[in-house]
């Protein structure tokens, strides 16, 4: 059974761009919903102890009266596990990743604007992210609600979460003041590391 992974910060170290009650709901009752939500899906399946990533990758080997609650709450599981780890204040934009990121999008305002308008276009609930493509290649995509990339062969190194649940208690409709701020609580220590490993 999968659970809830530990945050290494506390709820109000993304203060003042992601204030902590946010953070304690989207966490501990968002975040904790999706992952119930899953193991229930799966139990007794062949499919409940292997590694949630696997399992989305082959969503179309399940049986299809699990499928859906799979696809909607192992995304959601899978997709703020991986949230998580890409929050932290006061990190550089640097490393092979800033790199790649300059090549492609020939500048980080550039990349910034692309990845502004994929999150602020995304209609209704769902996600940007900056991904590396089967190719080896850094492209912005949207998905909606719970879809993942990873289900249609893009590695995720970046995303911004734009469900409503993930901005709403401090920037109410506000959604490009949020996404604006999301620039500052990027883990670009992290986003490296994700590049690094879906490169090799």
């Amino acid at each position: 059974m999968y659970q809830l992974p530990k945050l290494n910060y506390s709820f109000d170290a993304l203060e003042p761009f992601i204030d902590a009650k946010t953070m304690e709901v989207h966490y501990s009752k968002h975040h904790q919903s999706y992952l119930d939500k899953t193991n229930a899906a799966l139990a007794g399946t062949e499919w409940e102890n292997k590694p949630i990533k696997e399992v989305l990758q082959n969503l179309d080997k399940l049986d299809e009266s699990i499928k859906m609650a799979v696809k909607n709450n192992g995304g959601g599981h899978y997709h703020h596990t991986f949230f998580w780890e890409i929050l932290k204040k006061d990190t550089l934009f640097s490393g092979e990743v800033a790199s790649a990121i300059e090549t492609e999008f020939k500048s980080f305002d550039e990349f910034k604007k692309q990845f502004s308008e994929a999150a602020l276009t995304q209609f209704g609930s769902g996600w940007a992210w900056l991904v590396v493509t089967e190719d080896k290649k850094l492209e912005i995509i949207k998905t909606a609600n719970q879809d993942s990339p990873i289900t249609i062969g893009k590695e995720p190194i970046l995303g911004i979460d734009v469900w409503e649940h993930a901005y709403y208690l401090k920037y109410h409709n506000k959604r490009a003041e949020y996404v604006e701020n999301f620039f500052s609580v990027i883990n670009w220590e992290q986003v490296n590391k994700n590049y690094l490993e879906a490169i090799k």
